[in-house]
């Protein structure tokens, strides 16, 4: 049965790893919900003191981040989980690692298991020698900045999340709706491809209803191939793209059936 969120009746300490569009959001809105929030990113702690003072958060450096937390967000380049195999090596297991990455070969380069077929996050977590749970990447980063709403609103947007452990998956769930989206539990790491890129769950802007049929229609042979047909349309763009225009064009490309 799919987890539920875990009532929060004490806030969490969460160490992010990546303070660009997505992960420097959700450190904003993790600290407004009352969280306790350590900020690190690839430059070192002296990059971040005004980014982090302006949010509520610690700047600290990679290292610390992962020390003393309940729950770790790495919201880094995909390619980047190459690097970060040592840093979780003495990590306690019991500690939350959530996965908001993406695979984009045009940045990414080639890695084989992905592109032969290995759901995102499985890779990812093999890289670090550790489980991840997905969450936070199937959406916008404007979306995530000005679309969250409080639970209960009838306008309110939903995002996936996945994973294989059900207390760490109910983690992340309670800390996606604290950003003000539902969380609809996908299920299993090895279902997650269901909201890759190209999917009809990906950056499409959906209700929780509207994303669970989306999940059902995702396609994943289709999925690559709407992935970089996407991109190819958005980066050779003459003119400025709106939020809206990118949206429009995901839902219309990847969309399987009438939402």
């Amino acid at each position: 049965m799919p987890s539920q969120p875990v009532e929060e009746d004490n806030n969490m300490k969460v160490g992010i790893i990546g303070a660009g569009n997505i992960g420097a959001t959700i450190a904003r809105k993790l600290v407004a919900a009352g969280h306790e929030i350590k900020l690190a990113n690839s430059k070192g702690p002296e990059s971040l003191q005004g980014l982090a003072r302006d949010i509520g958060a610690i700047a600290v450096s990679k290292e610390d981040a992962v020390v003393g937390v309940d729950a770790v967000i790495l919201s880094i380049p995909f390619a980047a989980y190459q690097d970060m195999t040592s840093l979780f090596s003495k990590v306690p297991a019991d500690v939350v690692v959530i996965d908001t990455s993406n695979y984009y070969p045009f940045r990414d380069g080639v890695i084989d298991e992905v592109v032969n077929g290995t759901p995102e996050s499985i890779w990812s977590g093999g890289q670090i020698a550790r489980p991840v749970v997905k969450a936070w990447n199937a959406l916008l980063a404007e979306t995530l900045v000005s679309k969250g709403e409080p639970a209960g609103a009838p306008s309110r947007l939903a995002i996936p999340v996945a994973g294989d452990d059900a207390k760490s998956k109910a983690i992340a769930l309670s800390l996606v709706e604290a950003t003000g989206f539902d969380a609809v539990d996908v299920g299993s790491l090895v279902d997650s491809w269901r909201q890759q890129p190209g999917t009809p769950a990906y950056c499409t802007e959906l209700k929780t209803s509207e994303l669970k049929r989306a999940l059902e229609a995702a396609d994943k042979s289709r999925a690559p191939k709407n992935r970089d047909a996407l991109m190819d349309e958005f980066m050779s763009a003459t003119s400025a793209l709106t939020h809206e225009h990118i949206v429009t064009r995901n839902r219309a490309v990847t969309a399987a059936v009438s939402l």
